[in-house]
């Protein structure tokens, strides 16, 4: 089912049926529109979906970094796909600021692709291979070799504002029925034209 399905299904539910709060959907896509209450989002699919912003939206700027700054004790996320040896190939790679740490610690699929997964880990170790570097990740009761090739987006996240937020720019939103209706609660976005890479 697709997320604007997903959310159509949510608002058409039942009162009684919605007195647990729905979960959350992630969105990803190009702003068409934006007023002060609302946005229309383009996702990746093509398909448009409108938005009620929340009051207390929530803004976080995603902005560039190099691998370089990861190191042995980083706190990082990896959305990745496996590969036949066993490893991870990265899609991207986000540096967590400290006050971030322990986020979503763990490793489960993850929807940006097919057989996509995200690990949230300490890095363990940085060793150059043929390949890419290598990330050793660890996390409770689990460790990943994550292999980051030459050009994948490295990033990181701080706290950001609506001035983040312009039509034709790239985001990466959070979504859920709040009274009802389809709402956007959280969303990261870049400056300067600089897209979320997921």
């Amino acid at each position: 089912m697709n997320r604007r399905r997903s959310l159509l299904l949510l608002a058409a539910l039942p009162l009684a049926a919605r007195a647990q709060a729905p979960a959350p959907v992630r969105l990803r896509g190009t702003i068409e529109a934006l007023s002060p209450t609302r946005l229309t989002l383009r996702q990746r699919s093509g398909e448009r979906v409108e938005l009620a912003l929340a009051p207390g939206l929530a803004v976080t700027e995603v902005y560039p970094v190099t691998l370089g700054d990861i190191h042995a004790g980083s706190f990082v996320g990896v959305g990745a796909t496996p590969q036949a040896d066993g490893t991870q190939r990265a899609i991207a790679v986000a540096l967590f600021p400290e006050a971030m740490r322990g986020s979503g610690e763990g490793h489960y699929p993850f929807d940006f692709v097919p057989q996509g997964t995200m690990t949230n880990a300490t890095v363990a170790g940085v060793a150059e291979a043929p390949d890419g570097e290598r990330l050793q990740l660890t996390y409770p009761n689990g460790r990943q070799t994550i292999v980051v090739p030459p050009g994948a987006p490295v990033i990181s996240f701080r706290p950001g504002d609506r001035g983040l937020l312009a039509v034709g720019g790239g985001v990466s939103l959070t979504a859920q029925l709040v009274d009802g209706q389809p709402t956007a609660t959280r969303i990261s976005a870049g400056r300067n034209g600089f897209t979320p890479p997921y």
